[in-house]
C-alpha cells in the first residue's frame, strides 16, 4: 500500500474482517490475526458436541437492499450472506404474561395498539421518524466523531446532503433536542407496560434504558425488527466466514491461532504485531477489532491520547451470562418464534430478564437430528464473578449453578418442558467471554449508548485505527461492518484512493500482468 506497508488486522471479528475484505478487494496486502480457531468474536458460532451455539449476538438484521449489510456485501464482494427472513423478529414476553410481537411489516401497528392501547402511538410514530432520519446518516458512513480538519469537512458535506434530503424536511424541530435527552422524555405520558417493554428492547439494543439511552440513537437500536431480523444458516457465525472466504478470496489472509502479545512502535506509529509464539508480522497500519482496553495493554506505555484517559477497568457496561442447550424438539412446545424476550421483573438484567434464540428446524447444521439449539443469555456485572473466582471457587459454581436454574426456570413460562427436554445445558460468565474471545474482563456489547458522543473515534493514534463496538455506530453485527466500512475507507484516502471501484481495476491489472510475468 504505497510505502506504508501492510495493513495488519487484530482480530477477526465482523468489523475487522470487514475492514479487511474491502482493502484486501482494493489490492492491500492485508494480514487478519486471529486468537481463536473460528472468526466472530462475539457474533461468532461453536461447535459442542454435534452442536453450534451462538457465542453471545444472536440477533442479525441490515441485509434489506440497500441496507447496511447489502452495502457492506456489495463493497466487500459478498455474492450472496447464507440469510433468511424471518418476521415476526422477535416475541416480547410482558410479567403478566402478555406476549407482543415484533413485526417488521404494517401488522406492527395494529400489535402495538393491541398490547398498549391507542396511548402508545404518539411514542411509535416518534421512534420511526427519528430511526428513519439516523438510519438515513448512518448508511452515508459519517465521519463521527470528526477527527481532525478533513473529516470535519467531510462531515459537514454528509451533514449539508442529509439536511437536504426530503426525509429530513418531514421532521419536527425537536430533531436538534433529542440528540441530548432520553427516550424517556417520550414516555412520560405511555403506560407502564409500554416503557417496561421499551426498558427491556433498549438493554440489548443500547446497553441500557430509556431514562439513560440517548433518544437518537435509542430510536435507531429499537428498530431492528423493521429493519429485518434474518437468521444465518450455520449460525450467526455465517457473517464472519462469509466475510473470511471473501479477504482471502481478494488475496489476504485470516490466520487462527494467532494470539497477538503486543504491538510495537516506532516514534508513535504502529511497526509490527507480535504473536505470544513469537511470530513477527511487520506492519504499516494496524486495525484493532478489539475494546480500547485490551489495545491498551497491547501497546504497553506507548499509548496514544485518546486511550490515556481510560479507566483502570471496563465500565460502564455490562458482561453476559449465557445458557447453551441441547433439545429434544419431541419433549418441547418450542413454537413458531425463533427469538423470545422474556421479562420477570425488575430490576431487569441478572436474570429477571432473558433473551432466547432458537436454531432453525430447517437448519440440520445446528443439531443432531431430532434436536435444536437453544442460547439463554442475561444481562450481568462483571466484578462479582471475577472476585468469586479469585476468592471462593465453591461459590462461583454455586452461583453459576443458580443462575442456570433461575434462567432455565423464566425460559420455562414460554417454552413448557424446557428442564425435561434438554439434552445437554452448558454455561458461561464473563470469565468464559474473557477465556475465548479475549476481551478483558469478558466486557461485552459495547458502551451504553447515552450520549451520541459515547463512542471512541476509530483512528487513534497515526496509521493505528480501532474497529468493533466501541465506534460509531456501536453494537450489533450491521453497526460494528459500517464501522469496518468507514476505517477501510479512510485508511485508502490516507493514500489518495477515494473510489474504490478504480482501485478494484487497478488490482486487477496489477494482478494479470504479475501473473503473465511469472
Amino acid at each position: 500500500m504505497g510505502e506504508r506497508g501492510p495493513v495488519v488486522v487484530v482480530g477477526a471479528g465482523i468489523g475487522g474482517l470487514t475492514a479487511a475484505a474491502l482493502l484486501a478487494r482494493a489490492g492491500v496486502e492485508v494480514t487478519v490475526l486471529e486468537a481463536h480457531v473460528y472468526p466472530g468474536g462475539c457474533a461468532g458460532t461453536f461447535y459442542h458436541k454435534e452442536y453450534r451455539f451462538e457465542a453471545g449476538a444472536t440477533l442479525a438484521g441490515g441485509f434489506y437492499p440497500g441496507g447496511p449489510m447489502d452495502l457492506v456485501g456489495q463493497a466487500a464482494g459478498v455474492e450472496r450472506w447464507p440469510a433468511h427472513g424471518s418476521d415476526p423478529a422477535m416475541a416480547v414476553h410482558l410479567p403478566d404474561g402478555r406476549a407482543v410481537l415484533r413485526y417488521g411489516d404494517e401488522r406492527r401497528w395494529e400489535e402495538h395498539e393491541r398490547a398498549f392501547g391507542k396511548a402508545g402511538e404518539a411514542f411509535w410514530r416518534w421512534q420511526e421518524n427519528r430511526a428513519d432520519a439516523l438510519w438515513d446518516l448512518a448508511l452515508r458512513s459519517p465521519a463521527w466523531p470528526p477527527q481532525g480538519m478533513q473529516e470535519g469537512v467531510s462531515l459537514l458535506c454528509e451533514g449539508a446532503g442529509w439536511l437536504a434530503s426530503d426525509l429530513l424536511r418531514r421532521l419536527d424541530p425537536r430533531l436538534a433536542a433529542d440528540a441530548f435527552r432520553p427516550v424517556a422524555a417520550h414516555l412520560r405520558a405511555a403506560p407502564k407496560a409500554l416503557q417496561l417493554f421499551v426498558d427491556a428492547q433498549l438493554l440489548i439494543a443500547a446497553q441500557t434504558t430509556s431514562a439513560a439511552a440517548n433518544a437518537l440513537y435509542g430510536a435507531s437500536a429499537l428498530d431492528l425488527p423493521r429493519r429485518g431480523v434474518v437468521h444465518l444458516e450455520g449460525g450467526i457465525g455465517a457473517i464472519a466466514e462469509t466475510l473470511a472466504e471473501a479477504v482471502r478470496r481478494h488475496g489476504g489472509k485470516v490466520l487462527y491461532r494467532q494470539e497477538v502479545e503486543r504491538i510495537d512502535s516506532v516514534r508513535g506509529r504502529p511497526a509490527a504485531v507480535v504473536t505470544r509464539r513469537g511470530q513477527r508480522y511487520e506492519a504499516g497500519t494496524v486495525v484493532a477489532n478489539l475494546p480500547p482496553w485490551n489495545i491498551a495493554r497491547l501497546l504497553g506505555e506507548d499509548l496514544p491520547p485518546s486511550l490515556r484517559r481510560l479507566s483502570a477497568l471496563p465500565e460502564p457496561g455490562w458482561g453476559a451470562f449465557m445458557v447453551y442447550i441441547g433439545l429434544d424438539e419431541q419433549k418441547v412446545d418450542l413454537g413458531s418464534v425463533l427469538h423470545r424476550q422474556v421479562i420477570g421483573r425488575e430490576p431487569l438484567g441478572e436474570g429477571n430478564s432473558i433473551f432466547l434464540s432458537l436454531s432453525p428446524a430447517w437448519d440440520k447444521r445446528r443439531a443432531p437430528a431430532g434436536q435444536r439449539a437453544l442460547t439463554i443469555s442475561t444481562h450481568t456485572a462483571l466484578e462479582p464473578w471475577w472476585r468469586l473466582l479469585r476468592y471462593d471457587k465453591g461459590r462461583y459454581e454455586q452461583r453459576k449453578a443458580h443462575y442456570v436454574e433461575r434462567m432455565m426456570g423464566l425460559a420455562e413460562r414460554v417454552l413448557p418442558g424446557l428442564r425435561a427436554g434438554a439434552s445437554l445445558v452448558l454455561s458461561g460468565t464473563p470469565v468464559t467471554f474473557q477465556r475465548f474471545t479475549r476481551r478483558m474482563l469478558g466486557w461485552v456489547g459495547g458502551f451504553p449508548q447515552t450520549s451520541l458522543f459515547q463512542n471512541y473515534g476509530p483512528r487513534l493514534a497515526p496509521r493505528l485505527w480501532m474497529v468493533g463496538d466501541s465506534i460509531f455506530p456501536g453494537q450489533s453485527t450491521a453497526a460494528v461492518a459500517l464501522g469496518g466500512m468507514r476505517v477501510a475507507r479512510a485508511i485508502l484516502a490516507e493514500e489518495g484512493i477515494y473510489d474504490l471501484a478504480a482501485a478494484r481495476r487497478a488490482s486487477s491489472v496489477r494482478s494479470t500482468a504479475s501473473e503473465a510475468a511469472g
